[in-house]
């Protein structure tokens, strides 16, 4: 079942566990993680970002995709969530991630998305209040949950980049949340966007215990979000590089971190890293184990991009010559391309299903209200937000 991301943070909130958030952009994607949460019982958050959002709408340059690429690519991603998700007996949420302005959120509200989030970080603090604002007053009326960021986040990610953070002042995000009335609010406490994230790199605990203190002594209900928090995986980068991968400095928040942080306030954390990291080892892989594929008419186009881009790990780098498979699910009748999608599949899962069961989100399916958009339209209606 489709429902808005608050009724997943509160269940999280109260179960004192993290939900991850888990980024997709193929339809195999999008496929095997709702498999691996039904498998393990757990919530399903999935997100698609900006970007995820062009290239899914078609735009295989995605970093230069328009506002029709982006309208396309949500409602390709919303359907096939709903495809594999609409009647799951778990509880699943398709969020946007990093909404870059007004017109973003709106596009994958129309596509289908139960939540988005709009990304004003990089502004003045009255005008990142004021966009947040208005993309509430847009989103909850249709029953659409609403995540802000109050503090700047270093590294790169698709279209957001920045040199150094800007810790999250607890004081300034309760009144974030009080000026927007959103429902989440990504913060600032040590992590980063990207796969070079720094070496030993410490999250800042107390930011966290800070802000949840002063929302509880408030009486502010909404929910803390972790940006930035992939694991990078050593032993598939250590894979990528043996296959001729030619990745460096690459570094993740450590696990321990992430559940420590997950038991003291933080409810949803963004993974993103980890699953490029795990499809394209696979594919690369894939190649190795049965080269005959290598000039495969089908798919011998991929392994060509493998090779030619040796430093990149991101699957959208490499699966241009099967966009019709990737966007909608075609040609899975192609012996070659549904081997390709099989393990990109597999990607997926060996990702995910460790962070599903160590954030804890796993058994608490049930646990989660099975609310519809309509039905929180009202609820939203009436608390006046």
């Amino acid at each position: 079942m489709l429902v808005p991301m608050r009724a997943v943070l509160q269940a999280a909130d109260k179960g004192k566990y993290a939900q991850g958030a888990f980024n997709v952009n193929a339809v195999s994607q999008i496929k095997a993680a709702i498999e691996i949460h039904e498998t393990l019982r757990s919530p399903a958050l999935l997100q698609g970002a900006d970007l995820a959002n062009g290239f899914m709408g078609g735009r295989t340059d995605f970093k230069n995709s328009t506002l029709e690429d982006k309208e396309r690519g949500a409602k390709n991603i919303a359907d096939a969530v709903k495809k594999y998700g609409e009647n799951s007996d778990i509880p699943v949420v398709i969020h946007l991630d990093h909404g870059k302005n007004f017109d973003s959120c709106v596009a994958a509200i129309k596509g289908g998305y139960t939540s988005v989030m709009i990304d004003g970080s990089s502004l003045p603090y009255e005008q990142n209040v004021e966009l947040t604002r208005e993309v509430v007053k847009y989103a909850h009326p249709l029953g659409v949950s609403v995540e802000g960021e109050l503090g700047v986040l270093a590294g790169v990610e698709d279209d957001v980049a920045a040199e150094t953070s800007t810790y999250t002042n607890p004081l300034q995000a309760i009144d974030f949340f009080r000026k927007t009335g959103c429902d989440a609010l990504a913060i600032s406490y040590g992590t980063q966007h990207g796969a070079n994230k720094g070496k030993d790199a410490k999250l800042r605990k107390e930011i966290v215990y800070a802000i949840k203190e002063c929302m509880i002594h408030e009486h502010v209900n909404g929910f803390l979000v972790s940006h930035g928090s992939s694991t990078v995986p050593m032993y598939i980068v250590n894979a990528i590089n043996a296959m001729g991968g030619q990745l460096t400095n690459t570094y993740g928040i450590s696990v321990d971190q992430l559940v420590a942080v997950a038991s003291c306030g933080i409810n949803k954390i963004n993974v993103d890293t980890d699953l490029r990291l795990a499809v394209t080892r696979n594919m690369k892989e894939l190649f190795v184990k049965r080269p005959e594929l290598k000039t495969s008419a089908s798919i011998g186009e991929v392994y060509e991009l493998l090779e030619a881009k040796k430093a990149d790990f991101d699957p959208r780098s490499f699966l241009t010559p099967v966009m019709d498979t990737v966007m909608y699910g075609k040609n899975m009748e192609d012996e070659d391309i549904a081997v390709l999608m099989a393990v990109v599949e597999n990607g997926v899962k060996e990702a995910l299903a460790p962070l599903i069961v160590k954030f804890g989100s796993y058994g608490h399916a049930d646990d989660v209200e099975k609310i519809t958009l309509e039905q929180m339209a009202e609820r939203y209606k009436k608390a006046g937000i």
